[in-house]
């Protein structure tokens, strides 16, 4: 087997271990003030929270895995040689990319629909009200939930690159194994 595999798999994983990160750090500093003073955080919403957890297991295991993806990359060998690196690396990738995937799912369809509710619950407030700040209320809103869709955005970048090491990972397991030399 060439070197390229074990190379890309290292890229990938670098990839979405930065990808994971900058989902969740954008979540968490993700915050606004309403015209009372209240501070929401993306966190305070479950479905996000829950986008921010899968990030954070997508960075986890990048992390875990990347000692021995450099080993490998560098010196073409496993740093354990028996049949369990192989096979944990193809077993956890898939439930790995499929936490990052439904965390994507999660974010993009909680972050819409919220957005519109706020704007359609907005206009309702300010119904026969002639003094109000609807459009900086508006604004606020808009700008947290695009904040959420954009870190959801930024995880599906992730889940990408985790599907592509996955697969890569299933060629070295099927390499290893005789099938492919």
């Amino acid at each position: 087997m060439s070197k390229a595999i074990p190379a890309l798999v290292l890229v990938f994983r670098i990839l979405t271990l930065a990808a994971c990160v900058a989902s969740g750090l954008l979540l968490v500093l993700d915050n606004f003030k309403d015209e009372d003073g209240d501070k929401l955080h993306s966190y305070d919403i479950i479905t996000f929270r829950y986008v921010l957890s899968a990030a954070a297991i997508g960075a986890a295991y990048s992390l875990l895995q990347l000692p021995f993806n450099i080993y490998y990359a560098s010196t073409n060998k496993r740093l354990i040689r028996n049949r369990c690196m192989p096979e944990f690396d193809f077993y956890s990738d898939k439930v790995v990319t499929l936490v990052l995937a439904s965390g994507v799912g999660a974010g993009f369809a909680a972050g819409f629909e919220l957005k519109k509710f706020f704007k359609l619950l907005l206009q309702v407030a300010s119904l026969g009200i002639e003094d109000n700040n609807f459009d900086q209320e508006l604004a606020k809103f808009n700008d947290f939930f695009e904040k959420s869709i954009i870190s959801s955005g930024i995880l599906l970048v992730g889940a990408v690159c985790m599907a592509v090491v996955s697969i890569l990972t299933s060629i070295t397991r099927t390499s290893n194994s005789g099938f492919f030399g």
